[in-house]
């Protein structure tokens, strides 16, 4: 090769290098493009999901009617939370009232999540007397209660106690920092009639609403059914009903 094509050579050469270069890092910026937004989007569902919002798949019917065995609800994970005062107006925080419907760890299997109605606050004493439920002594007006059994057992301890504590117990003081729950469905409910108050540190948050709503696949509402008929069968009257 002459000498004096080198030049010639030497610059194509290096426009061919510039041009790939050009197109390496406009490649590189465009993944990033992509993916810079999904990563944001996915640090910010596992920080919703670990201290924001929780789904929560009712497993049972112990709180019907209010909330119905197979609704998936959103739980409020921060509402109960201890934080600072300046995220307060970001994240209103407050304390548990009675008549919140919670979710939270089974104090004898915290691998287990329940979800039932606070009825007693700490340091108040809870009784019930043929299914009425007394706080400090003055009975609560529950409009929330189902009763479908309408037999009440008496507090005779000749009947079976997990009977007996269903419509009857006597005067039980709920210890400092704990709750007294009951399920709304009260005559097929196990609550703190049988394992008593709930520790404070085993709330996860408050129930918000209702998101998707299928019927319990025991039912036999769903089975093998496919996509398309869990669509049909979605119970959709349920979606977005708030937790109350």
């Amino acid at each position: 090769m002459h000498a004096k094509d080198r030049p010639a050579t030497d610059a194509h050469g290096r426009r061919a290098t510039d041009a790939w270069l050009a197109r390496s890092v406009a490649s590189r910026r465009s993944i990033r493009g992509v993916l810079e937004p999904i990563l944001a989007a996915v640090v910010f569902a596992l920080f919703a999901r670990t201290f924001l919002f929780q789904a929560f798949e009712v497993p049972s019917p112990s709180m019907e009617k209010s909330v119905l065995a197979g609704d998936r609800l959103v739980v409020n994970r921060f509402v109960y939370a201890p934080g600072s005062a300046r995220l307060a107006p970001l994240l209103p925080r407050r304390a548990v009232r009675r008549g919140d419907v919670v979710v939270f760890r089974f104090p004898a299997d915290p691998r287990r999540s329940f979800i039932k109605r606070v009825i007693g606050l700490p340091g108040e004493t809870v009784a019930i007397a043929d299914k009425r439920v007394k706080v400090d002594g003055r009975e609560l007006i529950e409009p929330y209660a189902f009763h479908a059994d309408d037999r009440t057992w008496p507090d005779d301890p000749s009947i079976p106690d997990d009977r007996r504590r269903r419509d009857q117990l006597p005067p039980l003081r709920v210890p400092d920092g704990s709750y007294f729950m009951l399920g709304d469905n009260r005559d097929d409910s196990s609550d703190s009639r049988v394992w008593g108050p709930v520790p404070a540190g085993h709330l996860l948050g408050r129930a918000l609403l209702v998101y998707w709503s299928l019927p319990p696949a025991g039912t036999g509402a769903l089975g093998d059914a496919s996509p398309l008929d869990a669509l049909r069968r979605a119970r959709w009257d349920r979606l977005f009903a708030v937790v109350r």
